[in-house]
C-alpha cells in the first residue's frame, strides 16, 4: 500500500525508504536509515543526537528534521479537518494565527544579520528522544492541548530554589509596561545550546545584547529566556512552553557576556555591565524525566542613574561559517522594545528617537521613585483557611476523619507548640528526622500516646497481608522513621537524598499505595504535611506520591510557619501540582503558636483527663497514653463526654446524633449523654432493661454463689433494643465500676491482659478491686469461651476470697429465637423481642409523636416507627410497599439496594461497603479539575436513601451500607423479585465484576458472599433451627426447587476461584436430593483439589453411605442378586472412603475429626442389617442370624453368593475387625475428653441428634447392633472354649451394654443405680470365675478390671466384686507385658496402684515403679492424641476422684459429685466452672484432700516412694516459690489432676 495513504505511525521501513528518496535526502543516508529498520514510529522518534551517531552532516539534518516535522504537521492538520467535518467546526489557523503571531515574533526576524538566523527547525526540533515524544504527543493528541500555566521568576532574584516545571506555559512575551514591571522575551535555543563553545556564545551574546540594548534605551527592566518556546509555527509547541536545555558549562554564558566589552562603544561598556546582570539558571523539573534541564535568563535593569542622558547603540556578533570565526555586524544598530519585539530604530525616526531621551529619562525616574512605596500587604484570614482546610470545610473537628502527618526535623522552641496533634486522630506519621526519637517531634508525642514505631520496609510489611490490615493500626498511631532513626542499634540509619531515592524510596511508594488502595477509604483521612524546617526532596517525593494516589489535594494540607521552607517545598513539588493550586491547600506564614491554638479552639472536647472509679470511692485520672495501651477494649469512664464543648456543638449536630440512632444506629454514649443533659429527647428504657440492672446487682450481692466470672445475657431480636439495653446498663454504672466494650478482633489473651490491667490500675489493693463490668457482643462462641479460659487461668493465680466476682461480663447477642435461649437459662439471661408490654407502648407512642412533630422528614425515624409497631409482618410489608412506589426497578442503585437486601437477609452482620458501592455504581472519586465529583448519596433515588442506612463498623472503620432491618431486606426481596427469582439474584449478583475486582474491603464482602453460599444456620449462634445448608440455599431449594440451588452453587464454584468447599457443598447438596452420580462427581472434585482433607474426604463417604441408604430403602423383592451386589459394593466403598478419612485426619496436626469412625461405624451396622435381611442368610427356628454370622465370622461361603461376590468375601469377611476397631476408637475418643453434651436428653431418638448431642448413647445403641448380628447359640454349642467361644462372650457383653471403656463408664450416669448394679453383674458373668487361670486378652481384661471399679461405685457391697489386691495382680499384665497396650490400661493401673491407706502401710519402691511406669505412659499416650490442638479445644476428663476409704471404695466417680451438688445442670456446670464446688460440705466430706509441694510453678505429690509431678487444673493456680499445698486428686487419661490447690499453712484451710 502507498504511503501517501497510511499515517505515519503505520509506516514500514518500505514506507519511510520511499518518502525519505522524496524528501532529497543523499541516497547514502536513505539505505543507513533502512538498515537502521526505521519505522513510521521510528521516524516519528527521531532526533539529532541520533542522525549524527549514523554520521549524518549538519545541513542533511537539518534538512530532515523540518521535512519529518512538515510531513507531520500536515498529517495533524489533515486529521483535524477530518474531525472538524465530523464534529462542530473550528476556528482555521488563519483565524488564530494573527493573534498568536502579535505576542509571539519569529526570532529570526530579530537577529539582525546572523548567519544563525532562528529557523523554524530551531523552535521546534527538540534534542533529544524525549523532547520528541513529548511533542509527537501533543501533535498526535490534541493540537489545542492545554498545559498547566506557570509564572517567571521574580525579576532579579536569586532564590536558588525556584523552579520551572518542563511544559508548563508561562505568560505571553511582553513589551513595555510601567518600565519597572520587567518586559519578557522567550528563546528556545534548541539547537544552538548543541553547539560548540565559540557558536553557542556568539548566538547567546548576540540575543542578550540586543534585546539589552531596547531594554536600555526603552529605559524598561527586561528579562529575556533562552530554554522557552517562542513560536508557534510548529503546532507541537505552545507560545511560552518550557522546554529547558542542556547546559553543559554553565561559565561557558557567564564568560559570552564579554562580548559586551566588544560590542559597545567603550563609554558606554561599564554601564552596559552595570545594566545586563549575570545570566541565572534556573532547574526545569519534570516528574518524568531525571534529566537535568534549565532555562537560561538575563536581567535588564536600566536604572536611571546609569542611563541618564544616554542612547546605546551596538554591533551584534555572528559566527561565520566559513572562516569559523566570530564577527561584528558592519554597522551598529540602536534596538528599541517595540510591542513584544526588539527592533531597530529605523534611521528616519533616529533623530526623534535621541531627542526623547529626556522624556524616557523622566519616566523613569519617576517609576523607580514610585516603586519604592512598598504596597501594603493585606493579611490572609489564615485561620479560617485553617478551619475549612483541616476539618473537610466544617467549623469543628470530629473524630471521622483520620489524619496522617508527613512531617521533618523539630527544632527544640517549636515542641511547645505541637501540643495541637495530641489531640487530633492521627492514622500514621511519615517522619523524615532521624532524631525524632531522641529531641525531636517523636519523643514529645510518645508521652502522650502509645504508639508502634517502623522503618519504611517493616511497616510495608506489617499493613501488606493477605488478611484485612490488623486492627492495631487503627488503633494506635504507626510512627514510620522515613530516613533511618539515630538512637537505633541496628543497621537502620539515614542517607542522602540521591541514596534514599534508590534504596528507600520504592518501600515509600508502596507504603503509600497500599494506604491508599486497601487500608483507608477514600474521603475519610487527610494529609497533613507540617513543614517544620528545610525542606529537602524525599519529603516532596511523599508530597507526589499522595497526589498521585488521591487524584489531587482535596485532602491534603500544608503548614509551614517559614516561607522560606515552603517557597522550597512549593518550587519542587510543583512538577506534579501548581504553585497556585498548592497554596490553595496551604498554610504559610502563620506562626506554629498561632496554629496550636487555633487547632485547639475548635476541638470538640476539651482536653481535661478522663477518670475511672476507684475502690475507695473516689476516682483516678486516666491518660491517653494508658488507655491507649488498653487497645482491645473501649473503655467507658465515669466522666464519659463530660469534657464536650457544647459551644462548638450546634442544634444540627444534636440534632444528627439523634436522628442517627432512630433511624437504626448503634446507640452512642453521646446519645446517652445528650439525654441526661436534656439536650435531646428522653431515650426509652425497655423493661428489659430493668430486668437486666435487676440480674446485675443480684451478680453483685453474690446471689448465694461466690463466683470469680459472672455472666449476663442479653439476647435480642434484631433491631429490638438489645444493644441499646446492654448500653444503657454500662452507661448506668459507669460511675460505680470500671466498664469497657470489647473489640473481638483482638485476640482474646490480649483482651484478657488489658482487662486486668484495667481492673488493677491506680489500685493499691486488688484484692477489695471493684468488679469490671465487661461488654461483649455478637461473639463467637469459641472466642469467647477461649476467652473465659483465660481469665480463669489469670483469675486462679490471685488467691483472693471477695464476695464479688472480678468480671461481670454483659453478653449481648442477636438471635431469632431469644425466649428459648433464656428459658435454657433463666438465671443470668434477659430475652428482649420485638414485643412490647403495654406500658412500652404508650412511652414508644409517646415519644413517636413527639419525633413526627419535630422531625418533617419521615424517613429518620423509619426504624423507630417499625419498632412501635413491634416489626408486625403485614405492617413491614405495607411500610416498605409504600417507599417503593415509583422506583425505578432497572436504575444500577435498586440493583445495589436488591444484592445488600440479599445479603442481609441471610447473613447476619452483613454490608458491603461504601468503596465497593462507589464501584458499583460507576462514581470516580475525583474529576480531571481534581474537585469532588459526587456525594454517594446524592446518587441514590429518594427510596433507596430511606432503606440504606451508613455504618462505620468499628473493626475495621470501614464506612459501609446495610438495609435499616433484616425484615425490611426481606420484605424488599419479595416485592422487588419481578420476574428474577432468589436464585437468578445470586448468579447475577455473583457475575457483577465492579464488586469483585474493587480492592478496597475485599475480603469481607468475600467473606460474606462465602457465608451467603455455605454458612449453616445453628441455634446455637442464634439462629431459627440448625440447617444442612445456608439458609439461603435452604430458601432456593424450597421456593424454587433443588436445581437451581445446584445451578447456583455451581456459579459460585467456578466465579469464586473453584473453592474446593463449594465443591464438597455441590456433593452434599447432591446426594441430599438423591442425585448420587453428581454428588459422586463433585465431592471427586473438592478431593482433586484438597486431597488430604479428612472433612472432604469424610463428605465422599457420606455420598456413598446416603447411596447405600438410598438403594437399600427402595429396595423391592423384585431386586436381581447383580443390583444386591451393587449394593453392598456401595456400602464397602462407603467404609473405604470413611477409613480413608481416619487416615487423613490422624496426619492433620491442628484438628481432630472423629467423623470417619463415626460414619464407618453407621454404615458397617446398617449394611449388617441389609445382610442379614437377605435370603441366603437366613434366620434359625430360635430367631438368630446364624447363617449370617457364620459367613462373616468363618471360612464358610454359601454356595449361592460364591461367584457372584467373589471379590467382596474378604471384604465383609474384615467387617467384624473393622467395626470393632473402630469402636474401640470412638470410645477411648470419649474417655478422654469432655462432650460438653446433655447427659439428661436420653429421650432423643434420632440417630442423627443422638450423634451430635449424645455420643455416648449414640455408641451404647451402635454396639448393640454391632452385637447382635455377632451372636449365634448354636455357633457358641459347637466350639470348645477357644477363639470363638471368647468372641462370642465378647459379643454377648457388647449385647448387654459393655464391651468398651465408654460403655461401661455410661452405667454411672444411669439415675437408677440399682438397674445399672444388676446389668454389671450379669456382664462379670459372662467372664470365666477364675480370670487369673483363664487368660483373657487385653481388651477383655481391661473391661473386666473397669466393671469391678464401675460396679463398686453403684454396689460397694456386691457380691461379685474381687478384692483390690486381686485386680492389681491382674493389671500386672499391662506394666509387665513388652506389647502396646491401649490408654485406658494405665489408666485402671492409676487407679488401682494410687497408695492405699490400708495396703500400702509401708513404701513399696515396686508399687511405685508401677504407678510412674503407668502415668508416664499416659502422657506420652496424651501427648500423641492431642497432636497440636490447643487443650482449650479439647479439654480433658476428669473421670474419678480420690475419695475418702479403703480398696474399690476411695474412688468416687464424677457423677456422685454431681448428684450431690442441688440446682439445674446450668447451675451445675458453673459451680464446676467457678470452683464453687469445692465449697459444698457434703462434698468435701466425701472427697480426701492430699498433700503436695510447689518447686519454680510445678506441683508435686509423694507416691508410694517418688515424688511425682501432677497437672493443675488451672497452671496459674499453682502458688509462685516453693510451698506446701493440699488438693483434690483427680485421675484422667492424662494422668493425675489436682483441683483446688490451696496453701497449706493459709489458717483458712481445714485439712481432712
Amino acid at each position: 500500500m502507498d504511503y501517501k495513504t497510511l499515517p505515519v505511525n503505520e509506516w514500514v521501513e518500505n514506507h519511510v525508504k520511499c518518502w525519505l528518496e522524496s524528501t532529497g535526502i543523499k541516497k547514502e543516508y536513505v539505505d543507513k536509515l533502512y538498515a537502521e529498520e526505521v519505522t513510521g514510529p521510528a521516524l516519528m522518534e527521531l532526533d539529532e543526537s541520533f542522525l549524527k551517531d549514523i554520521g549524518m552532516k549538519k545541513g542533511q539534518i537539518q534538512i530532515l528534521i523540518h521535512k519529518r516535522d512538515e510531513l507531520l504537521r500536515l498529517q495533524d492538520n489533515a486529521q483535524q479537518a477530518e474531525d472538524s467535518s465530523s464534529k462542530t467546526p473550528e476556528r482555521t489557523d488563519a483565524e488564530r494565527g494573527p493573534a498568536k503571531a502579535g505576542n509571539a515574533p519569529a526570532q529570526g526576524k530579530a537577529s539582525g544579520g546572523s548567519s544563525l538566523g532562528t529557523t523554524s527547525s530551531e523552535n521546534t526540533a527538540p534534542t533529544s528522544g524525549k523532547k520528541r515524544k513529548s511533542s509527537k504527543k501533543s501533535q498526535l493528541q490534541d493540537a489545542d492541548e492545554v498545559l498547566e500555566l506557570g509564572n517567571c521568576r521574580p525579576f532579579r532574584s536569586q532564590d536558588t530554589e525556584f523552579k520551572y516545571v518542563k511544559d508548563t506555559v508561562l505568560p505571553p512575551e511582553s513589551g513595555v509596561n510601567d518600565l519597572i514591571i520587567p518586559c519578557h522575551e522567550y528563546k528556545s535555543f534548541a539547537i544552538a545550546a548543541e553547539l560548540n563553545k565559540l557558536q553557542l556564545q556568539s548566538k547567546f551574546a548576540s540575543e542578550v545584547i540586543r534585546f539589552a540594548s531596547a531594554c536600555m534605551n526603552t529605559r524598561t527592566n527586561g528579562t529575556i529566556h533562552f530554554g522557552v518556546m517562542d513560536s508557534i509555527e510548529d503546532k507541537g509547541w505552545k507560545h511560552g512552553q518550557v522546554v529547558g536545555m542542556r547546559v553543559k558549562n554553565r561559565e561557558d554564558f557567564v564568560d559570552a557576556l564579554d562580548y559586551i566589552e566588544k560590542c559597545f562603544c567603550s563609554d558606554l561598556q561599564e554601564i552596559a555591565r552595570k545594566c545586563i546582570h549575570p545570566p541565572v539558571f534556573v532547574e526545569v523539573i519534570s516528574k518524568d524525566s531525571q534529566e537535568q534541564r534549565f532555562v537560561v535568563e538575563v536581567d535588564i535593569e536600566p536604572t536611571f542613574s546609569l542611563v541618564k542622558n544616554k542612547c546605546f547603540e551596538v554591533y551584534l556578533p555572528k559566527y561565520n561559517e566559513s572562516s569559523q570565526k566570530v564577527i561584528l555586524t558592519k554597522e551598529p544598530a540602536l534596538y528599541q522594545r517595540l510591542g513584544a519585539k526588539s527592533e531597530p530604530v529605523q534611521r528616519n525616526k533616529l533623530t526623534p528617537f535621541i531627542q526623547a531621551v529626556q522624556d524616557r529619562d523622566a519616566q523613569r525616574e519617576k517609576a523607580e521613585l514610585s516603586s519604592t512605596q512598598v504596597p501594603t500587604e493585606i493579611p490572609q484570614d489564615l485561620g479560617r483557611k485553617l478551619s475549612i482546610l483541616l476539618n473537610d470545610g466544617k467549623n469543628y473537628m470530629d473524630d471521622s476523619l483520620r489524619y496522617i502527618l508527613v512531617t521533618n526535623r523539630c527544632e527544640q522552641d517549636n515542641l511547645n507548640y505541637i501540643n495541637f496533634l495530641m489531640h487530633l486522630n492521627i492514622f500514621c506519621v511519615f517522619d523524615f528526622d532521624e532524631h525524632s526519637n531522641v529531641s525531636g517531634l517523636y519523643s514529645k508525642y510518645k508521652e502522650h500516646h502509645e504508639t508502634s514505631s517502623y522503618f519504611l520496609q517493616d511497616f510495608f510489611k506489617e499493613i501488606k497481608t493477605d488478611n484485612s490490615p490488623s486492627q492495631k493500626l487503627f488503633d494506635q498511631t504507626s510512627w514510620i522513621f522515613c530516613n533511618g532513626r539515630s538512637d537505633f542499634l541496628g543497621d537502620e540509619k539515614s542517607c542522602d537524598e540521591n541514596t534514599w531515592i534508590r534504596t528507600k524510596k520504592k518501600y515509600l511508594k508502596k507504603v503509600i499505595t497500599c494506604i491508599c488502595e486497601e487500608i483507608l477509604p477514600e474521603r475519610s483521612f487527610t494529609v497533613l504535611f507540617l513543614l517544620l524546617s528545610s525542606v529537602q526532596k524525599p519529603l516532596v517525593d511523599t508530597f507526589q506520591e499522595f497526589y498521585t494516589e488521591m487524584n489531587g489535594i482535596e485532602y491534603i494540607i500544608c503548614i509551614s510557619e517559614s516561607k522560606e521552607n515552603y517557597r522550597k517545598w512549593a518550587n519542587l513539588a510543583q512538577a506534579s501540582c501548581s504553585i497556585k493550586t498548592l497554596e490553595q491547600c496551604s498554610i504559610v506564614g502563620m506562626k506554629l503558636s498561632h496554629v496550636d491554638a487555633t487547632i485547639q479552639s475548635m476541638l470538640p472536647s476539651t482536653a481535661q483527663p478522663r477518670h475511672l472509679p476507684a475502690s475507695t470511692g473516689g476516682v483516678c485520672t486516666l491518660p491517653l497514653r494508658e488507655e491507649e495501651k488498653l487497645y482491645s477494649l473501649e473503655i467507658l469512664c465515669a466522666d464519659q463526654c463530660d469534657d464536650i464543648k457544647l459551644n462548638l456543638w450546634t442544634d444540627k449536630q444534636k440534632q444528627e446524633i439523634e436522628q442517627n440512632f432512630y433511624r437504626g444506629k448503634k446507640i452512642m454514649w453521646e446519645n446517652l449523654w445528650l439525654a441526661d443533659e436534656k439536650l435531646c429527647g428522653d431515650i426509652i428504657e425497655r423493661e428489659a432493661c430493668t430486668e437486666a440492672s435487676k440480674l446485675l446487682d443480684g451478680i453483685l450481692r453474690g446471689s448465694g454463689q461466690n463466683y470469680s466470672m459472672a455472666k449476663l445475657k442479653i439476647f435480642h431480636h434484631p433491631g429490638s433494643g438489645g444493644s441499646t439495653i446492654a448500653r444503657q446498663v454500662l452507661w448506668k454504672n459507669r460511675k460505680r465500676f470500671r466498664c469497657a466494650v470489647i473489640k473481638t478482633s483482638y485476640p482474646h489473651s490480649t483482651v484478657c491482659k488489658h482487662v486486668l490491667a484495667l481492673r488493677d490500675y491506680e489500685e493499691r489493693e486488688i484484692t477489695h478491686c471493684f468488679p469490671v463490668l465487661l461488654l461483649i457482643e455478637d461473639y463467637d462462641d469459641e472466642y469467647f469461651e477461649e476467652l473465659q479460659n483465660d481469665f480463669m487461668e489469670a483469675i486462679a493465680t490471685r488467691k483472693m476470697n471477695t464476695s464479688r466476682p472480678y468480671f461481670i461480663f454483659i453478653c449481648c447477642r442477636r438471635c431469632n429465637n431469644p425466649e428459648r435461649l433464656c428459658k435454657a437459662s433463666p438465671l443470668d439471661t434477659v430475652a428482649v423481642t420485638h414485643k412490647l408490654t403495654e406500658s412500652e407502648k404508650n412511652l414508644f407512642n409517646t415519644k413517636l409523636t413527639n419525633l413526627q412533630q419535630k422531625y418533617a422528614e419521615p424517613e429518620f425515624i423509619l426504624t423507630f416507627v417499625l419498632m412501635c409497631e413491634e416489626f408486625n409482618k403485614t405492617y413491614v410489608s405495607d411500610t416498605v410497599e409504600h417507599i417503593l412506589q415509583g422506583i425505578d426497578p432497572s436504575s444500577r442503585d435498586t440493583c445495589l439496594m436488591r444484592y445488600v437486601a440479599l445479603l442481609n437477609c441471610y447473613v447476619p452482620d452483613s454490608y458491603i461497603s461504601l468503596s465497593h458501592c462507589e464501584a458499583f455504581l460507576g462514581l470516580g472519586a475525583y474529576t480531571e479539575s481534581k474537585a469532588r465529583a459526587y456525594d454517594f448519596k446524592h446518587h441514590l433515588s429518594e427510596q433507596v436513601r430511606m432503606i440504606f442506612i451508613e455504618l462505620r463498623e468499628s473493626t475495621t472503620y470501614i464506612s459501609s451500607v446495610r438495609i435499616i432491618h433484616c425484615l425490611v431486606a426481606k420484605e424488599i426481596l419479595h416485592q422487588l423479585s419481578g420476574n428474577q427469582s432468589l436464585s437468578q439474584l445470586a448468579t447475577a449478583l455473583l457475575q457483577e465484576k465492579a464488586l469483585f475486582e474493587n480492592r478496597f474491603g475485599r475480603e469481607e464482602f468475600i467473606k460474606f458472599i462465602r457465608h451467603l453460599f455455605i454458612r449453616r444456620g445453628k441455634r446455637s449462634r442464634g439462629d431459627n433451627t440448625d440447617t444442612l445448608f445456608s439458609p439461603f440455599i435452604e430458601h432456593v431449594c424450597e421456593a424454587e426447587d433443588c436445581e437451581k440451588a445446584i445451578a447456583v452453587l455451581k456459579a459460585a464454584y467456578e466465579l469464586l476461584g473453584k473453592d474446593p468447599f463449594f465443591a464438597q457443598q455441590l456433593a452434599r447438596l447432591n446426594y441430599s436430593n438423591e442425585k448420587f452420580e453428581d454428588a459422586k462427581y463433585w465431592a471427586e472434585v473438592a478431593k482433586s483439589h484438597l486431597p488430604t482433607d479428612s472433612f472432604i474426604l469424610d463428605t465422599e463417604g457420606q455420598v456413598y453411605r446416603r447411596w447405600f441408604s438410598f438403594t437399600v430403602d427402595k429396595m423391592t423383592e423384585e431386586d436381581t442378586p447383580e443390583r444386591i451386589t451393587e449394593k453392598v459394593k456401595i456400602a464397602l466403598k462407603a467404609m473405604k472412603c470413611f477409613r480413608a478419612a481416619q487416615c487423613a485426619a490422624k496426619e492433620e496436626r491442628e484438628s481432630m475429626n472423629n467423623a470417619g469412625y463415626f460414619g464407618e461405624v453407621e454404615v458397617g451396622c446398617r449394611l449388617l442389617r441389609f445382610l442379614s435381611t437377605l435370603p441366603v442368610f437366613h434366620r434359625s427356628p430360635e430367631g438368630e442370624h446364624t447363617e449370617l454370622v457364620r459367613y462373616l465370622t468363618t471360612d464358610y461361603v454359601p454356595e449361592d453368593i460364591k461367584k457372584p461376590w467373589g471379590t467382596l468375601h474378604s471384604r465383609l469377611k474384615g467387617l467384624r475387625q473393622n467395626l470393632y476397631n473402630a469402636l474401640e476408637w470412638i470410645s477411648e475418643e470419649l474417655s478422654y475428653f469432655q462432650t460438653d453434651k446433655n447427659q439428661e436428653k436420653d429421650d432423643e431418638n434420632d440417630d442423627k441428634e443422638e450423634q451430635i448431642y449424645n455420643p455416648r448413647k449414640w455408641l451404647r445403641h451402635q454396639s448393640a447392633v454391632y452385637a447382635k448380628f455377632f451372636i449365634s447359640a448354636s455357633l457358641t454349642d459347637d466350639s470348645n472354649n477357644g477363639p470363638d467361644t471368647q468372641f462370642m462372650r465378647r459379643m454377648n457383653i457388647y449385647r448387654s451394654g459393655g464391651g468398651n471403656v465408654t460403655n461401661i463408664l455410661s452405667f454411672l450416669t444411669d439415675k437408677k443405680e440399682n438397674r445399672s448394679a444388676e446389668k454389671l453383674e450379669r456382664i462379670l458373668s459372662f467372664y470365666p470365675e477364675n480370670p487369673l487361670r483363664n487368660k483373657l486378652e487385653d481388651n477383655d481384661l481391661i473391661n473386666f478390671i473397669l466393671c469391678h471399679i464401675t460396679l463398686a461405685c453403684l454396689s460397694p457391697g456386691s457380691a461379685k466384686l474381687l478384692p483390690l489386691p486381686t485386680l492389681r495382680e491382674l493389671s500386672l499384665r499391662f506394666f509387665k507385658g513388652k506389647r502396646a497396650f491401649p490408654a485406658s490400661a494405665f489408666f485402671l493401673v492409676t487407679l488401682l496402684y494410687w497408695p492405699d491407706d490400708a495396703l500400702d502401710k509401708e513404701p513399696n519402691p515396686d508399687k511405685d515403679e508401677i504407678l510412674t511406669s503407668a502415668l508416664q505412659t499416659l502422657k506420652r499416650l496424651y501427648d500423641i492424641k492431642m497432636k497440636d490442638v490447643p487443650t482449650r479445644k479439647k479439654r480433658i476428663y476428669t473421670h474419678f476422684f480420690l475419695g475418702k476409704g479403703y480398696g474399690l471404695n476411695k474412688i468416687v466417680h464424677k457423677t456422685k459429685i454431681d448428684k450431690l451438688m442441688a440446682g439445674s445442670l446450668d447451675e451445675k456446670r458453673m459451680k464446676w466452672l467457678h470452683g464453687t464446688v469445692w465449697n459444698i460440705s457434703i462434698i468435701r466430706d466425701n472427697l480426701k484432700r492430699v498433700s503436695g509441694w510447689t518447686k519454680d510453678r510445678n506441683l508435686f505429690i509423694r507416691g508410694h516412694v517418688k515424688e511425682l509431678r501432677i497437672l493443675p487444673l488451672h497452671q496459674e493456680s499453682v502458688p509462685a516459690g516453693n510451698e506446701n499445698v493440699t488438693f483434690y486428686l483427680g485421675f484422667s487419661f492424662n494422668g493425675l489432676v489436682a483441683f483446688n490447690i490451696e496453701v497449706e499453712n493459709d489458717p483458712a484451710i481445714r485439712r481432712t
